[in-house]
């Protein structure tokens, strides 16, 4: 199995599967705003922290999730979660079949917003959905109580992400019946899923290792800022960082 593509998923989404949701300036590039904030560069010469400068602006933030290559020196970090990314070599365990799933779209954004509020899964923002497909469950007065989507998108892989369960439906095996939903339509697109997850957050891990995930890599979350001028040899900005999905 090669996952040598994992090893820079934002920078193989952005030049692939999702370059039609990318901005870019030469060898930088970030997300349309409003979808995601990660931003990623091509390895040169040192040049390339000053396209994403130019990108960003200075001042801003960048989220460079887990982006191989470290910024310049000079730019600050102001953000570090250690965590792991997760493959599925082999077959997903058996999930439950109890709830109805629904695709969640551009009319369900509000609701998406307030649970992802409530649970704290990671970074999503108006327009992740696009991202996706994302799955949701509806409780009997028909509130969104559980979802999960695919964000990142490199070469042969999808990223499974925003698992969560609101606190009154947890214990009833939604995220896991969401992920058995999300793995169906990765494979039948060809892919294989993969998901990050924060190292502390030791539910979900067991959760997933439960569902036959294994670790592939530690990786390190970073967030830095762009200096306040735009100098050689660096640039940069960011958005929001993977907190850990709640299941």
């Amino acid at each position: 199995m090669d996952t040598t593509a994992l090893d820079d998923p934002v920078g193989g989404s952005l030049h692939g599967n999702h370059a039609h949701l990318a901005r870019r300036i030469d060898r930088a590039a970030t997300y349309l705003p409003d979808v995601t904030t990660f931003a990623a560069v091509d390895p040169g010469d040192g040049r390339e922290w000053d396209d994403l400068a130019r990108l960003l602006g200075p001042g801003a933030s960048a989220d460079l999730f887990s982006c191989p290559a470290p910024p310049p020196p000079h730019w600050p970090e102001f953000f570090r979660l250690e965590g792991r990314q997760l493959i599925l070599p082999g077959a997903l365990a058996a999930t439950p079949t109890a709830a109805d799933v629904v695709e969640l779209g551009a009319a369900d954004v509000a609701e998406m917003l307030d649970l992802v509020e409530r649970t704290r899964p990671g970074p999503f923002w108006p327009r992740t959905h696009e991202l996706g497909p994302y799955l949701g469950i509806r409780d009997a007065e028909g509130l969104l109580v559980a979802m999960a989507g695919v964000r990142l998108r490199p070469p042969g892989w999808s990223e499974i992400s925003a698992v969560c369960t609101a606190p009154e439906a947890r214990g009833r095996g939604y995220a896991a019946q969401l992920i058995g939903g999300l793995v169906d339509r990765i494979t039948a697109l060809g892919d294989r899923p993969f998901l990050h997850v924060a190292a502390a957050n030791t539910a979900a891990i067991g959760l997933y290792e439960r569902l036959g995930f294994r670790t592939r890599t530690p990786v390190t979350f970073r967030g830095f800022h762009v200096p306040g001028e735009v100098v050689s040899n660096s640039a940069m900005r960011v958005g929001g960082v993977h907190d850990g999905d709640r299941v």
